[in-house]
């Protein structure tokens, strides 16, 4: 760790890009990434931007406002997730929500940008950077859906992508360290934790003057040393889980292909015990009851008979119990 030249990016946003006077390097991370003017004019604390429990697994580092007024969410997310584009959704949807205030006409509901800066390999694909944005596609002419004229004045857009979230999805690990444009330069950086040779992009100036480890005095470095190291524990651990996860799959299919017949055996003979025990149960005690119910009515007759004066031993041809059990009957009652 003491030959890090620079801090990572997300512990940065934690700290430092927080702080008005390091709005540069985020206005030249996004401005790379979204190819349009960004200047971040404050940051946001939201339900989904503070800090948590969770917040070694779960991080929405940063939720700002650019200068027309959109929202841009920033999250790092270092483990694997197979449901992270749900997640997506998720978040950009709560974000949405959170900031229209119940009677609010929906001309007022924010634009999203979601960034989402990925260290596991999410989907099938042989990119390293992908977008996603919203189009209305003709089903009979295959033509696109545009805005109106009064449309494009009313909400200053060019088309309906305009209004709907944008998706950024940078993954990170697939990236070749070949740097051959300037958002490749950034990428480079969140990659590898220093700057490539003669980079130009917008705000890594300011990383290589801000960032540094070594400006860091003692007690925020022993910090910083404790957050890199709780990361990696916490990744593999997350990654061993997931590992054993999928080889104890494996294992014991194949346990079951080889043991199927001890296996299924003991598990039906022991469903079987469980489903004849609760079955018996039920049946016996239909039958107890039923019996029960019968005795009582019976013993209900031999009172009554007996109370008429009707002998004892028509009173077993009719009950069908023996002369000492009604004698006994009598007894009790």
């Amino acid at each position: 760790m003491s030959s890090r030249v620079l801090i990572s990016f997300d512990w940065a946003m934690k700290r430092l890009l927080r702080n008005k006077a390091n709005f540069g390097i985020l206005n030249g991370f996004l401005t790379e990434l979204i190819k349009d003017e960004i200047s971040v004019q404050h940051i946001l604390e939201s339900e989904s931007n503070r800090e948590n429990e969770r917040d070694k697994s779960n991080r929405l580092d940063l939720l700002c406002v650019n200068q027309k007024d959109e929202l841009i969410a920033i999250e790092i997310q270092y483990y694997v997730e197979p449901d992270y584009f749900h997640r997506c959704l998720f978040g950009v949807s709560k974000i949405i929500t959170e900031y229209l205030s119940k009677g609010d006409p929906y001309s007022l509901v924010k634009k999203v940008y979601s960034i989402n800066i990925l260290y596991f390999d999410l989907g099938m694909g042989i990119d390293y950077v992908y977008i996603g944005r919203t189009n209305f596609l003709g089903m009979h002419h295959s033509d696109t859906l545009m805005l109106s004229e009064k449309q494009v004045k009313l909400f200053d857009k060019k088309e309906p992508s305009g209004i709907f979230p944008e998706y950024y999805l940078l993954k990170i690990n697939k990236f070749d360290n070949l740097a051959k444009n300037t958002l490749d330069e950034w990428i480079y950086f969140l990659k590898n934790t220093k700057l490539p040779k003669n980079y130009k992009a917008k705000g890594l100036q300011l990383v290589n003057n801000q960032l540094r480890y070594d400006n860091m005095d003692a007690a925020t470095k022993l910090k910083y040393k404790k957050y890199q190291k709780n990361l990696l524990v916490s990744k593999d651990m997350l990654e061993n889980a997931w590992e054993t996860g999928l080889l104890e799959g494996e294992a014991k299919g194949e346990a079951r292909g080889k043991a199927q017949g001890i296996i299924e055996g003991e598990a039906k003979g022991e469903a079987r015990g469980i489903i004849k025990g609760k079955a018996k149960g039920k049946i016996e005690g239909k039958i107890e009851g039923k019996i029960e119910g019968m005795i009582e009515g019976k013993i209900e007759i031999v009172l009554k008979c007996y109370a008429k004066g009707i002998d004892i031993i028509t009173i077993s041809d009719i009950t069908g119990f023996s002369e000492d059990e009604i004698k006994a009957i009598l007894e009790k009652n």
